[in-house]
Protein backbone atom coordinates (compact mmCIF):
# COMPACT_ATOMS: atom_id res chain seq x y z
CA UNK A 1 0.00 0.00 0.00
CA UNK A 2 0.97 3.38 -1.08
CA UNK A 3 2.41 5.57 1.96
CA UNK A 4 0.32 9.06 2.37
CA UNK A 5 1.62 12.64 1.34
CA UNK A 6 0.88 15.88 2.18
CA UNK A 7 -1.58 16.05 -1.06
CA UNK A 8 -3.48 12.98 0.24
CA UNK A 9 -3.92 14.76 3.65
CA UNK A 10 -4.80 18.17 2.03
CA UNK A 11 -7.68 16.86 -0.22
CA UNK A 12 -9.05 14.58 2.75
CA UNK A 13 -9.31 17.59 4.88
CA UNK A 14 -10.05 20.23 2.31
CA UNK A 15 -7.06 22.63 2.79
CA UNK A 16 -3.94 23.46 0.54
CA UNK A 17 -1.10 21.56 0.62
CA UNK A 18 0.60 24.97 2.05
CA UNK A 19 -1.47 24.80 5.36
CA UNK A 20 -0.45 20.94 5.63
CA UNK A 21 3.29 21.91 5.09
CA UNK A 22 2.40 24.61 7.78
CA UNK A 23 0.83 22.78 10.40
CA UNK A 24 3.99 19.64 9.68
CA UNK A 25 6.27 22.60 10.67
CA UNK A 26 4.83 24.15 13.64
CA UNK A 27 4.17 27.12 11.98
CA UNK A 28 0.67 26.95 12.02
CA UNK A 29 0.20 29.83 14.67
CA UNK A 30 2.81 31.85 13.13
CA UNK A 31 0.45 31.68 9.99
CA UNK A 32 -2.67 32.46 12.21
CA UNK A 33 -3.95 28.89 10.73
CA UNK A 34 -7.33 28.41 12.96
CA UNK A 35 -7.39 25.95 15.81
CA UNK A 36 -10.10 23.63 14.43
CA UNK A 37 -7.88 23.32 11.18
CA UNK A 38 -5.12 22.43 13.08
CA UNK A 39 -7.06 19.48 14.81
CA UNK A 40 -8.54 18.15 11.81
CA UNK A 41 -5.48 18.30 9.83
CA UNK A 42 -3.79 16.52 12.73
CA UNK A 43 -6.47 13.64 13.41
CA UNK A 44 -6.18 13.09 9.56
CA UNK A 45 -2.32 12.22 10.12
CA UNK A 46 -3.01 10.01 12.84
CA UNK A 47 -5.62 8.51 10.59
CA UNK A 48 -3.46 8.05 7.44
CA UNK A 49 -0.37 7.15 9.97
CA UNK A 50 2.08 9.78 8.25
CA UNK A 51 5.35 9.92 8.47
CA UNK A 52 7.08 12.70 7.08
CA UNK A 53 10.28 12.54 4.72
CA UNK A 54 12.76 13.66 6.59
CA UNK A 55 15.31 14.42 3.98
CA UNK A 56 12.56 16.41 2.20
CA UNK A 57 11.88 18.12 5.75
CA UNK A 58 15.51 18.90 6.36
CA UNK A 59 15.62 20.50 3.28
CA UNK A 60 12.75 22.92 3.64
CA UNK A 61 13.86 23.96 7.72
CA UNK A 62 17.72 23.32 7.17
CA UNK A 63 17.54 21.06 10.21
CA UNK A 64 18.20 17.40 10.51
CA UNK A 65 17.59 16.97 14.12
CA UNK A 66 20.87 14.78 14.02
CA UNK A 67 23.92 15.28 16.12
CA UNK A 68 27.27 13.63 14.45
CA UNK A 69 29.01 11.92 17.92
CA UNK A 70 32.62 11.40 17.08
CA UNK A 71 34.97 9.36 19.60
CA UNK A 72 38.18 7.12 19.64
CA UNK A 73 37.08 3.90 20.28
CA UNK A 74 33.04 2.98 20.71
CA UNK A 75 33.69 -0.46 22.05
CA UNK A 76 35.55 1.27 25.04
CA UNK A 77 34.04 1.40 28.21
CA UNK A 78 33.85 4.80 29.02
CA UNK A 79 32.68 6.19 25.75
CA UNK A 80 30.07 3.43 25.42
CA UNK A 81 28.82 4.63 28.35
CA UNK A 82 28.85 8.55 27.63
CA UNK A 83 27.91 7.62 24.25
CA UNK A 84 24.73 5.83 25.40
CA UNK A 85 23.61 8.64 28.42
CA UNK A 86 24.61 11.47 25.01
CA UNK A 87 22.21 9.89 22.86
CA UNK A 88 18.92 9.11 25.84
CA UNK A 89 19.38 12.89 26.79
CA UNK A 90 19.60 14.09 23.00
CA UNK A 91 16.24 11.93 22.18
CA UNK A 92 14.60 13.54 24.60
CA UNK A 93 14.99 16.62 23.04
CA UNK A 94 14.05 15.73 19.60
CA UNK A 95 17.55 14.84 18.42
CA UNK A 96 19.57 11.46 17.49
CA UNK A 97 22.65 10.86 17.87
CA UNK A 98 24.57 9.04 15.01
CA UNK A 99 28.05 8.00 16.05
CA UNK A 100 31.87 6.66 14.87
CA UNK A 101 34.86 6.12 16.41
CA UNK A 102 38.24 7.29 15.06
CA UNK A 103 40.32 4.65 16.30
CA UNK A 104 43.24 8.06 17.29
CA UNK A 105 43.74 8.52 13.61
CA UNK A 106 43.02 11.71 12.48
CA UNK A 107 43.00 10.71 8.63
CA UNK A 108 39.71 8.92 9.70
CA UNK A 109 38.35 11.93 12.07
CA UNK A 110 38.72 14.27 8.84
CA UNK A 111 37.11 11.82 7.12
CA UNK A 112 34.24 11.20 9.43
CA UNK A 113 33.71 14.89 9.88
CA UNK A 114 33.22 14.93 5.99
CA UNK A 115 30.76 12.07 6.18
CA UNK A 116 28.79 13.79 8.89
CA UNK A 117 28.86 17.24 7.03
CA UNK A 118 27.37 15.41 3.68
CA UNK A 119 24.54 13.98 6.09
CA UNK A 120 23.84 17.82 6.96
CA UNK A 121 24.18 17.25 10.71
CA UNK A 122 22.98 20.11 13.11
CA UNK A 123 26.11 19.85 15.23
CA UNK A 124 29.19 17.29 16.38
CA UNK A 125 30.59 16.30 19.60
CA UNK A 126 33.91 15.24 19.09
CA UNK A 127 36.66 13.17 21.22
CA UNK A 128 39.52 14.91 19.19
CA UNK A 129 42.58 13.43 18.07
CA UNK A 130 45.86 15.47 17.45
CA UNK A 131 45.90 16.55 13.99
CA UNK A 132 41.86 17.35 13.06
CA UNK A 133 42.13 21.23 15.23
CA UNK A 134 41.96 22.79 11.34
CA UNK A 135 38.79 20.80 11.16
CA UNK A 136 37.38 21.72 13.93
CA UNK A 137 38.30 25.45 13.45
CA UNK A 138 36.72 25.02 9.95
CA UNK A 139 33.23 23.46 11.70
CA UNK A 140 33.38 26.74 13.75
CA UNK A 141 34.23 29.04 11.08
CA UNK A 142 30.61 27.41 9.39
CA UNK A 143 28.93 28.44 12.75
CA UNK A 144 28.38 24.75 12.99
CA UNK A 145 28.01 23.96 16.93
CA UNK A 146 30.63 21.95 18.52
CA UNK A 147 31.36 21.05 21.84
CA UNK A 148 34.87 19.17 22.42
CA UNK A 149 34.83 16.35 25.26
CA UNK A 150 37.76 13.82 27.09
CA UNK A 151 40.36 15.90 25.71
CA UNK A 152 41.23 19.52 25.64
CA UNK A 153 42.36 21.92 23.16
CA UNK A 154 43.60 24.50 25.24
CA UNK A 155 45.02 27.38 22.64
CA UNK A 156 41.16 27.04 20.99
CA UNK A 157 38.43 29.18 21.08
CA UNK A 158 36.28 25.81 21.29
CA UNK A 159 33.45 24.56 23.89
CA UNK A 160 34.83 21.74 26.05
CA UNK A 161 33.41 19.90 28.83
CA UNK A 162 36.46 17.73 30.48
CA UNK A 163 37.14 16.05 33.51
CA UNK A 164 40.06 17.33 35.65
CA UNK A 165 42.55 14.04 34.70
CA UNK A 166 45.27 15.96 36.86
CA UNK A 167 42.95 15.86 40.34
CA UNK A 168 42.37 12.39 39.36
CA UNK A 169 45.53 10.92 39.56
CA UNK A 170 46.53 13.34 41.87
CA UNK A 171 44.48 12.31 44.75
CA UNK A 172 44.55 8.34 43.79
CA UNK A 173 48.53 8.34 44.42
CA UNK A 174 48.04 10.57 47.51
CA UNK A 175 45.49 7.96 48.81
CA UNK A 176 47.57 5.31 48.20
CA UNK A 177 50.58 7.01 49.98
CA UNK A 178 48.58 7.87 52.62
CA UNK A 179 47.96 4.10 52.77
CA UNK A 180 52.20 3.67 53.45
CA UNK A 181 52.92 2.77 50.01
CA UNK A 182 56.20 4.17 48.34
CA UNK A 183 56.42 2.43 45.31
CA UNK A 184 53.45 2.93 42.82
CA UNK A 185 54.17 1.87 39.41
CA UNK A 186 52.19 3.99 36.82
CA UNK A 187 50.75 1.93 33.78
CA UNK A 188 49.25 4.28 30.91
CA UNK A 189 49.03 4.49 26.85
CA UNK A 190 51.78 6.41 24.92
CA UNK A 191 49.27 8.68 23.12
CA UNK A 192 50.27 12.63 24.18
CA UNK A 193 47.23 14.26 24.39
CA UNK A 194 46.05 16.48 26.90
CA UNK A 195 43.68 14.14 29.31
CA UNK A 196 46.58 11.09 29.38
CA UNK A 197 49.66 13.92 30.20
CA UNK A 198 47.25 15.49 33.19
CA UNK A 199 46.95 12.17 34.33
CA UNK A 200 50.71 11.34 34.46
CA UNK A 201 51.77 14.58 35.83
CA UNK A 202 48.86 14.05 38.75
CA UNK A 203 50.95 11.27 39.40
CA UNK A 204 54.08 12.88 39.26
CA UNK A 205 52.90 16.21 41.41
CA UNK A 206 51.28 13.82 44.09
CA UNK A 207 55.27 11.61 44.30
CA UNK A 208 56.89 15.19 44.23
CA UNK A 209 54.42 16.69 47.01
CA UNK A 210 54.89 13.78 49.47
CA UNK A 211 58.52 13.68 49.04
CA UNK A 212 59.04 10.14 46.93
CA UNK A 213 61.62 10.27 44.07
CA UNK A 214 59.84 9.31 40.49
CA UNK A 215 61.51 6.15 39.55
CA UNK A 216 61.39 5.44 35.15
CA UNK A 217 61.86 1.95 36.03
CA UNK A 218 58.10 1.73 37.29
CA UNK A 219 56.23 3.53 34.87
CA UNK A 220 55.52 1.85 31.48
CA UNK A 221 53.89 3.11 28.81
CA UNK A 222 51.87 0.69 26.01
CA UNK A 223 51.40 1.33 22.25
CA UNK A 224 47.99 2.67 21.70
CA UNK A 225 47.74 -0.38 19.01
CA UNK A 226 49.63 -3.00 20.69
CA UNK A 227 48.27 -6.28 20.65
CA UNK A 228 46.93 -8.81 23.39
CA UNK A 229 50.28 -10.18 23.61
CA UNK A 230 52.39 -7.14 23.58
CA UNK A 231 50.74 -6.03 26.04
CA UNK A 232 50.41 -8.71 28.23
CA UNK A 233 54.48 -9.05 27.73
CA UNK A 234 55.35 -5.51 28.35
CA UNK A 235 53.03 -5.91 31.71
CA UNK A 236 55.03 -9.18 32.60
CA UNK A 237 58.23 -7.67 32.63
CA UNK A 238 57.21 -4.72 34.89
CA UNK A 239 55.76 -7.15 37.42
CA UNK A 240 58.53 -9.73 37.12
CA UNK A 241 61.60 -7.00 36.98
CA UNK A 242 60.37 -5.06 39.74
CA UNK A 243 58.99 -6.99 42.72
CA UNK A 244 59.14 -4.63 45.24
CA UNK A 245 56.26 -2.28 43.01
CA UNK A 246 53.34 -2.28 46.47
CA UNK A 247 50.83 -0.45 43.89
CA UNK A 248 50.01 0.33 40.80
CA UNK A 249 48.13 2.84 39.00
CA UNK A 250 46.43 2.11 35.89
CA UNK A 251 45.69 5.93 33.87
CA UNK A 252 42.68 3.85 31.82
CA UNK A 253 40.54 1.16 32.44
CA UNK A 254 41.05 -1.62 29.65
CA UNK A 255 44.31 -1.37 30.92
CA UNK A 256 43.68 -2.07 34.19
CA UNK A 257 41.45 -5.13 33.25
CA UNK A 258 44.60 -6.77 31.69
CA UNK A 259 46.57 -5.95 34.02
CA UNK A 260 44.64 -7.99 36.94
CA UNK A 261 44.69 -10.37 34.10
CA UNK A 262 48.53 -10.48 34.16
CA UNK A 263 48.66 -10.16 37.71
CA UNK A 264 46.24 -13.70 38.25
CA UNK A 265 48.71 -15.68 35.53
CA UNK A 266 51.97 -14.63 37.25
CA UNK A 267 49.82 -15.82 40.49
CA UNK A 268 50.39 -12.31 41.75
CA UNK A 269 47.99 -11.46 44.78
CA UNK A 270 45.82 -7.69 45.13
CA UNK A 271 46.22 -7.18 48.64
CA UNK A 272 47.49 -5.47 51.43
CA UNK A 273 50.82 -5.85 49.76
CA UNK A 274 50.12 -4.70 46.62
CA UNK A 275 47.19 -2.69 45.55
CA UNK A 276 45.45 -2.00 42.56
CA UNK A 277 43.72 1.68 41.38
CA UNK A 278 42.18 2.25 37.90
CA UNK A 279 41.13 5.43 36.21
CA UNK A 280 37.47 5.28 34.96
CA UNK A 281 35.24 2.76 36.40
CA UNK A 282 34.39 -0.93 35.26
CA UNK A 283 31.81 -3.59 36.61
CA UNK A 284 35.05 -5.49 36.50
CA UNK A 285 36.13 -3.76 39.01
CA UNK A 286 33.75 -4.28 41.74
CA UNK A 287 33.22 -8.24 40.96
CA UNK A 288 37.09 -8.67 41.18
CA UNK A 289 38.16 -10.13 44.68
CA UNK A 290 39.20 -7.69 46.66
CA UNK A 291 37.15 -4.77 44.43
CA UNK A 292 39.35 -2.36 43.12
CA UNK A 293 39.51 1.30 43.65
CA UNK A 294 38.81 3.62 41.17
CA UNK A 295 39.06 7.09 39.91
CA UNK A 296 35.50 7.49 38.55
CA UNK A 297 34.74 9.94 36.14
CA UNK A 298 31.28 11.72 36.32
CA UNK A 299 29.61 10.60 33.32
CA UNK A 300 26.11 11.53 34.09
CA UNK A 301 27.18 15.04 34.69
CA UNK A 302 29.31 15.21 31.48
CA UNK A 303 26.57 13.62 29.16
CA UNK A 304 23.92 16.91 30.70
CA UNK A 305 26.66 19.45 30.27
CA UNK A 306 27.52 18.67 26.51
CA UNK A 307 24.09 18.32 25.28
CA UNK A 308 23.21 21.70 27.52
CA UNK A 309 26.10 23.35 26.12
CA UNK A 310 25.29 22.26 22.53
CA UNK A 311 21.39 22.79 22.56
CA UNK A 312 22.58 26.75 23.61
CA UNK A 313 24.84 26.62 20.48
CA UNK A 314 21.95 25.20 18.30
CA UNK A 315 19.49 27.77 19.92
CA UNK A 316 21.83 30.60 18.78
CA UNK A 317 23.30 29.25 15.66
CA UNK A 318 21.16 30.93 13.26
CA UNK A 319 21.44 34.60 14.91
CA UNK A 320 24.77 35.98 13.08
CA UNK A 321 24.54 38.98 15.32
CA UNK A 322 25.42 37.02 18.53
CA UNK A 323 28.92 36.62 19.21
CA UNK A 324 29.31 33.49 21.88
CA UNK A 325 31.97 32.93 23.76
CA UNK A 326 33.21 29.30 24.37
CA UNK A 327 31.77 27.41 27.18
CA UNK A 328 35.01 25.78 29.00
CA UNK A 329 34.21 23.80 31.87
CA UNK A 330 36.19 21.24 34.02
CA UNK A 331 34.09 18.58 36.03
CA UNK A 332 35.74 17.08 39.23
CA UNK A 333 36.16 13.33 39.05
CA UNK A 334 35.84 11.48 42.85
CA UNK A 335 38.28 8.48 44.20
CA UNK A 336 36.18 5.45 45.36
CA UNK A 337 37.73 3.38 47.74
CA UNK A 338 36.97 -0.68 47.39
Amino acid sequence: MKPASIKDIASKANVSITTVSFILNGKAEQMRISKAVIEKVNLIIKELDFKPNQIARSLRTGNTQTIGLIVEDISNPFFASIARKIEDKAYKKGYKISYSSTENDPVKAKELIEMFKSRQVDAYIIAPVPGIENDIKQLLAERIPVVIFDRNLPDMDVNCVVVDNFNGTYIATKHLIDTGKKNIAFVTVDLHVDQINNRFLGYEKALEDHGIPFNKDIYTEIPFDSSDDNTNAQLMLLFEKNPHIDAVLFSTNYLAIKGLLVLKTINKVVNRDLSVVAYDDHDVFKLHTPPISVVDQPIEEMAEKIIDVLLNELASANNTLIKREACKLILQPKFIER
